[in-house]
C-alpha cells in the first residue's frame, strides 16, 4: 500500500470510523443521561400519587433495563448492524442464560409476586428467609433488609417468597415478653399489682391491649411472672429495655430478697448402732 492510498484510507475509512465511535460514545452517555431522568422522573410521579414505594423501585428497575437494550440496540443500528439478528441471537442466548440460570428467574417471578399479593413493604419491620430486619428495598432479584444491628442483608426473592414470612410492622401493637423471676417468699399478688403499676407508666406502651401480668410458672426458686407490655414495633427495644428496668427496680423498692434455689440438707448418722 502506497502513501497515497493510506491517506485515502485516512481520509475516508479511519476518519468515518473515529466519528461515529465519539457519536456512539457520546449517544451513551446522553442516552444513560435521559434514561435516567425518565426513571427518575417516572418514579417521582408515583410517588406523588401515593403509589407503593416497593412497586416504585421494581418498576423502574424493570424501564431502566428496557430502555437501557433500546440503547444498545439503537447505537448497533446507528454502526449498520443489523439489530434484528442481534436481537434474535440475544433472544437464543436469553434461553440458554434462562436454562442455567433458573434459580434466577424464580427469583424474578417471585418478585412479581410479592409486587402482586404484597406481604410486606419497603419501611415494614420483616423476617422472611431466617433474616430479620428493616425492608430496605425489593429488587427484580432480591429484597435487601437491614438488620437491627445495621448489616445490609439482600434475601433472594424465591427464598423470601417461599419461606415463612413475618410481618412486624402489619399490625398496630406488638407484645413485649419479659418474666420476673421472684424468691418463694414474695407475694404473688402483690408483686402483680407492683408489676402492672410500673409497666403502665413506661414511654410508647399502648393501653389496647392492655399490658399483661400473670403468673407463668413456678419452681424450686419460687414463683415466675410474665410481664408482657404491647408497644408499636418502631418502640420495640426501647419497651423491651425499660421493661427489663421496671422489673429491677420494682424489686429493689419493694424490698424483696434475691431468688435463691431452695436446698435440702440431710444428715445422716454414721455411728453405729449399740
Amino acid at each position: 500500500m502506497d502513501m497515497s492510498s493510506f491517506e485515502l484510507f485516512l481520509r475516508t475509512t479511519a476518519v468515518e470510523l473515529v466519528i461515529k465511535v465519539l457519536a456512539a460514545i457520546t449517544f451513551w452517555i446522553i442516552g444513560r443521561w435521559l434514561i435516567g431522568r425518565v426513571v427518575s422522573v417516572m418514579q417521582l410521579g408515583m410517588s406523588r400519587n401515593n403509589v407503593d414505594p416497593t412497586l416504585t423501585k421494581y418498576l423502574g428497575s424493570i424501564v431502566a433495563i428496557a430502555l437501557n437494550i433500546t440503547l444498545v440496540l439503537g447505537i448497533l443500528g446507528y454502526f449498520g448492524i443489523q439489530t434484528t439478528s442481534f436481537a434474535a441471537m440475544l433472544a437464543g442466548a436469553g434461553v440458554a442464560i434462562g436454562a442455567a440460570w433458573s434459580g434466577m428467574l424464580g427469583n424474578f417471578a417471585a418478585g412479581a409476586f410479592m409486587l402482586v399479593l404484597r406481604p410486606f413493604k419497603v419501611g415494614d419491620f420483616v423476617g422472611i428467609g431466617g433474616i430479620v430486619g428493616t425492608v430496605h428495598e425489593v429488587g427484580l432479584f432480591g429484597t435487601t433488609i437491614v438488620t437491627p444491628d445495621n448489616v445490609l442483608t439482600i434475601v433472594g426473592n424465591s427464598k423470601a417468597f417461599g419461606e415463612t414470612i413475618m410481618n412486624y410492622s402489619a399490625l398496630p401493637a406488638r407484645r413485649v415478653d419479659r418474666t420476673a423471676q421472684l424468691a418463694g417468699g414474695v407475694d404473688v399478688a402483690d408483686a402483680i399489682s407492683r408489676f402492672k403499676a410500673a409497666v403502665v407508666k413506661i414511654p410508647n406502651v399502648v393501653s389496647t391491649p392492655a399490658p399483661e401480668v400473670n403468673l407463668l410458672d413456678l419452681n424450686l426458686v419460687g414463683p415466675v411472672v410474665a410481664v408482657r407490655p404491647y408497644c408499636h414495633t418502631d418502640h420495640y427495644w426501647q419497651v423491651y429495655f425499660d421493661t427489663n428496668q421496671a422489673i429491677v427496680r420494682v424489686c429493689q423498692e419493694a424490698g424483696w430478697p434475691a431468688p435463691t434455689p431452695a436446698s435440702i440438707v440431710k444428715l445422716a448418722d454414721t455411728q453405729p448402732a449399740r
